[in-house]
């Protein structure tokens, strides 16, 4: 699980059994009522009905299993002097074992098998499913299973943990789909379930209200999450925040605890912020995410900041985003943008609070226009700007593969290792084209490292591509042994299309 800001964790049950003392809240349930215009006829202390929204939406969740098998993995270890003598007492003269630098030694574990649980929901009829991607991420294998128990084996499409969304697909007909509402309409008080699997108890139902909207906690890389107090524990990660109609208005990412249980604070990933990355994993196996180009904070935060620091701000508002950082060459800064400036709306939406922008500019694309008003010296003005991608352009970002390479890889034998004295590896037993010849790496080249990262798997080597082709700088710096044992690099520039 994991931890942010003040103990904020991510809703993903382990397999262990919890059990909690709960108050419920009689309810039944119908479709929502029409706005009711008379004060007269509204009583304060009437209950809502939620039984319809819990009929609806139920079967639409499901339960995830995530399996991850154990592996032999190589660990850096304290050494032992006296049993390092024992064991090798001419290995410090003549370089055998596996001693590292600073008194430490490389040792072979084997991880334990680990397994935990957490929830989906179906969008489609024919099997698409979507959770979070701290739920899938390292998984081998996922089992679903929905609420008539019939289980299916999932595979998963794409993830994207800057959003902590995923994408899963299960081969199945006629799924009882949730129908998927503009989370932009929901209004803070209004009530809502949270739907899943918490502490292992199988298709829960919470309720609660609306708390806040657009907030950000630093967990991920982009955040506009809707608050709520229906109650999110550990196993609802991934599942549904439905409204009163029993349409889905979020997917349940973490609770913000200082014991790791619910105490108040749930928050879930909005449907407009999910269309968007739903839609880009089908088409382009990857988010097109959209950039205006700049870093900052809340104007009333930054304003506090400064107070702090013994000096008084006036900016001529209290509401809008503080611009702290404007990126070089970026849409921002070719709009004329400044360091100090506030940014009050995007295409006539106000923004108030920094969660506003990232949920507005969430569901752009680069290319994508937008207008962008703002305060430069307390003065408004308003400027267009075509939004860019992390490269700077307005190119589609694909995942490269390992066909980009152009070569086919091994993992290094047991003779190797030993003949080489090094532990992992993976050698290029045949160059065929593409990138890997155009950088000139000979077949029998061992890559041990690619952008820092160690090359054990030929998995490895497909994430170190997939990661890098869609980074600011799609470069992959390769160092590596040649069958001599000479030590050499080369770099290999990821072109996209």
């Amino acid at each position: 699980m994991k931890k942010i800001a003040n103990y904020a964790v991510s809703a993903l049950s382990v397999t262990a059994i919890v059990f909690s003392v709960a108050t419920f809240c009689e309810t039944k349930a119908a479709p929502q009522e029409p706005e009711v215009q008379e004060m007269s006829t509204a009583t304060a202390a009437q209950p809502v009905d939620l039984t319809y929204a819990a009929e609806k939406a139920l079967p639409s969740v499901v339960h995830i299993k995530y399996v991850q098998n154990s592996k032999i993995q190589t660990v850096e270890v304290q050494s032992d002097p006296f049993e390092d003598f024992f064991n090798d007492p001419f290995g410090g003269f003549f370089g055998r074992g596996q001693r590292g630098q600073g008194g430490t030694r490389k040792q072979q574990v084997q991880t334990p098998k680990k397994t935990a649980t957490g929830s989906g929901v179906i969008i489609s009829t024919d099997g698409y499913i979507v959770t979070n991607n701290h739920v899938v991420d390292g998984a081998d294998e996922l089992t679903v299973t929905l609420t008539d128990n019939k289980e299916y084996s999932a595979r998963i499409i794409g993830t994207d943990k800057t959003t902590d969304l995923a994408l899963i697909k299960i081969d199945g007909k006629n799924l009882p789909a949730i129908r998927i509402a503009n989370s932009d309409n929901v209004k803070i008080g209004e009530w809502v379930l949270a739907i899943g699997n918490p502490l292992g108890l199988n298709n829960t139902v919470t309720a609660g209200i609306i708390s806040a909207k657009a907030r950000t906690l630093g967990a991920n890389g982009v955040e506009s999450f809707i608050q709520t107090d229906a109650a999110i524990n550990a196993g609802n990660s991934g599942g549904a925040l439905v409204n009163t109609n029993g349409e889905l208005v979020g997917i349940n990412a973490m609770l913000y605890s200082q014991t790791g249980s619910y105490s108040g604070y749930g928050f879930a990933i909005p449907t407009t912020m999910m269309n968007k990355v739903v839609e880009d994993l089908k088409q382009y196996g990857t988010v097109q995410r959209a950039m205006i180009g700049i870093s900052g904070r809340d104007v009333k935060t930054q304003v506090d900041i400064e107070k702090e620091e013994g000096k008084e701000s006036d900016y001529g508002t209290m509401e809008g985003i503080y611009v702290a950082e404007v990126v070089e060459s970026s849409a921002a800064a070719e709009a004329g943008i400044e360091k100090g400036d506030i940014i009050t709306e995007v295409d006539g939406q106000k923004v108030t609070k920094f969660g506003d922008l990232s949920g507005i500019i969430a569901q752009k694309r680069p290319g994508d226009k937008v207008t962008l008003t703002y305060l430069h010296n307390k003065k408004k003005h308003s400027k267009e700007i075509t939004l860019r991608n992390e490269q700077g352009n307005t190119k589609v970002v694909k995942n490269a593969d390992l066909d980009v390479l152009g070569a086919d890889f091994r993992e290094i034998t047991k003779e190797q290792k030993q003949q080489l004295e090094i532990q992992f590896g993976l050698e290029v037993i045949k160059v065929n084209g593409g990138k890997m010849k155009e950088a000139g790496i000979p077949k029998g080249f061992i890559i041990q490292r690619v952008n820092d990262e160690p090359m054990k798997t030929i998995e490895d080597l497909q994430d170190a591509v997939k990661n890098a082709s869609t980074s600011r700088e799609p470069v992959l710096i390769v160092k590596g042994l040649f069958p001599t044992g000479k030590r050499g690099y080369f770099i290999i520039q990821l072109q996209n299309e």
